[in-house]
């Protein structure tokens, strides 16, 4: 029931929109029904208030690894600003420990939304950038050091660790995908990190992302044909067309939001921006639709372009329904 072999289709779980006990269930439900592997959202704070929720996210996937059999790993953490970047090292090596073969890490380079709380000064996207590629550094060093039972430490422009390494350890070490939109992060993840991990846009847009990642790979003389590249896509399906535009536009304004959110520090100012959504902003950014074929087809192009794993959200609270329609008449559609 569930897509060709070398293509999975799995759950985006959405921790801003439901309480966590809730967020479970529906990933269990998702995987019963055909979606294998759970992205789960990590915020501190939801993007708009009426989403309502902010569940810590390693919580939330420890709890995932007991209830589903499929992948699971956190769409994405940021691991330079509420966090140093060795406590996101440990706490994707425990999971991965706890769950083998399963937990891959997402990372990205940060929102003031939700890495602002620490109240820390907060830089221009080439510092956030810069970062994060140091502190995948630190987890990659630690990840070594735990594998080979050795000490490391690390003196950098932004962190510094001193000498330990990461007892708990699985046989092997999660997988490092970073998450970008922007050409410059893409080619550096091809060096320096394991897969990319996109939300959809236009397909030239991701064809030229997907270049740089290859180009950045073929420099330090690995193959970008075997590097994941994964992609989360927002959608909104109901019984009805009216019924999916409500909910994009009452539960994920964001998604229609046509700027850079990095700098927005509060969920009622996103609010306050919400009510100059129209629903012609989410043209060519969202598929909202009653009709499964339509997602399937935009979905199917994602496919065709060469994604690997691709993690569906509904944005309305219909998951159930969702989770069933899809399950049964859009994921055994989709062929690689």
């Amino acid at each position: 029931m569930s897509a060709s072999p070398d293509l999975t289709i799995g759950y985006a779980a959405m921790l801003e929109q439901f309480h966590p006990t809730e967020v479970v269930d529906l990933s269990a439900y998702a995987e019963e029904h055909g979606f294998t592997g759970v992205m789960a959202a990590d915020h501190f704070q939801p993007w708009v208030p009426q989403q309502g929720h902010a569940a810590f996210v390693w919580n939330v996937l420890s709890a995932l690894g007991e209830r589903t059999r499929g992948d699971l790993g956190p769409g994405v953490t940021a691991p330079t600003f509420r966090w140093h970047p060795a406590m996101v090292a440990q706490a994707s090596a425990t999971l991965a420990a706890m769950y083998p073969g399963r937990h891959w890490l997402g990372l990205g380079s940060g929102e003031a939304l939700n890495e602002h709380v620490t109240a820390g000064y907060w830089p221009e996207a080439p510092e956030r950038i810069n970062r994060m590629f140091e502190a995948i550094d630190i987890i990659k060093k630690l990840f070594t050091s735990g594998l080979e039972g050795k000490d490391v430490k690390h003196s950098g422009q932004f962190y510094k660790m001193e000498s330990t390494r990461l007892w708990t350890m699985p046989e092997v070490a999660p997988e490092i995908l970073v998450a970008t939109a922007g050409p410059v992060t893409a080619k550096r993840a091809g060096k320096h990190a394991d897969g990319l991990i996109t939300v959809g846009a236009p397909l030239e847009k991701i064809e030229m992302l997907f270049g740089r990642f290859d180009a950045g790979a073929r420099e330090v003389g690995r193959d970008p044909d075997t590097m994941p590249k994964v992609l989360q896509v927002h959608m909104s399906w109901a019984e009805t067309d009216e019924e999916a535009l409500t909910n994009a536009m009452t539960e994920w304004p964001n998604g229609g939001m046509k700027f850079p959110k990095a700098d927005i520090r509060s969920p009622h100012d996103f609010a306050q921006m919400a009510k100059l959504v129209r629903p012609e902003d989410f043209e060519g950014r969202m598929v909202i639709s009653a009709d499964p074929d339509k997602h399937r087809e935009a979905i199917q192009k994602y496919v065709d372009l060469g994604f690997d794993r691709i993690y569906l959200h509904n944005v309305g609270r219909n998951q159930r329904e969702w989770i069933e329609t899809f399950g049964r008449e859009v994921l055994p559609k989709l062929v690689r």
